[in-house]
């Protein structure tokens, strides 16, 4: 693994690597060896999983469940709403 094990990170720190995480994947995917992306993959995997596990009640937006989806064109905020709203 390379990195700092995702449980020891401060929130700022975590948000920080997925950040990072997110941003360089395209490049990752189009240009980096089947190694770089194997490596990759496991390790958004880790942060994401991590922030899943601090976070498990995050807001999720209407738009981006399958039924937001199938109502994305009658005009429904995309906003995140609190879970049960």
């Amino acid at each position: 693994m390379t990195g700092v094990d995702p449980d020891r990170l401060d929130e700022q720190q975590l948000m920080k690597e997925l950040e990072t995480i997110h941003r360089t994947r395209h490049d990752t995917l189009l240009y980096g060896s089947n190694d770089a992306l194997r490596a990759h993959n496991e390790r958004m995997a880790q942060l994401e999983g991590e922030y899943l596990r601090r976070n498990p009640r995050r807001p999720v937006a209407a738009g981006r469940t399958r039924e937001g989806a199938r109502e994305r064109g009658s005009g429904e905020s995309a906003t995140p709403t609190s879970p049960g709203t």
